[in-house]
């Protein structure tokens, strides 16, 4: 049976202090290293279909990113060649 272990970027990468949902974190990291911009600032995953940078994905991964971290401590560089986008500071409307 053939190994179909895979090391993903984010085992390897520095967990912030203050991450609160470790998985979610690790896991928007993966998705936004695998929709990084090419040399031609365009998406590289097929999924993406050659959409300029920032993708979709790339920008939901960003924010699932931000969402894990409780906030507390000053953002760092988490994502390879981007930084994360601010958390928004919208309120949601009561039903």
């Amino acid at each position: 049976m053939p190994d179909t272990t895979q090391v993903r970027s984010s085992q390897e990468a520095v967990l912030p202090d203050d991450v609160t949902d470790p998985l979610l974190w690790r896991t928007a990291y993966d998705v936004a290293a695998a929709h990084q911009p090419d040399e031609t600032g365009r998406c590289p995953s097929l999924l993406c279909g050659g959409q300029a940078a920032p993708c979709d994905t790339l920008t939901d991964a960003r924010r699932a990113m931000d969402l894990a971290r409780s906030g507390e401590a000053p953002a760092e560089e988490s994502v390879p060649a981007a930084a994360p986008r601010p958390r928004s500071r919208r309120r949601r409307k009561a039903a």
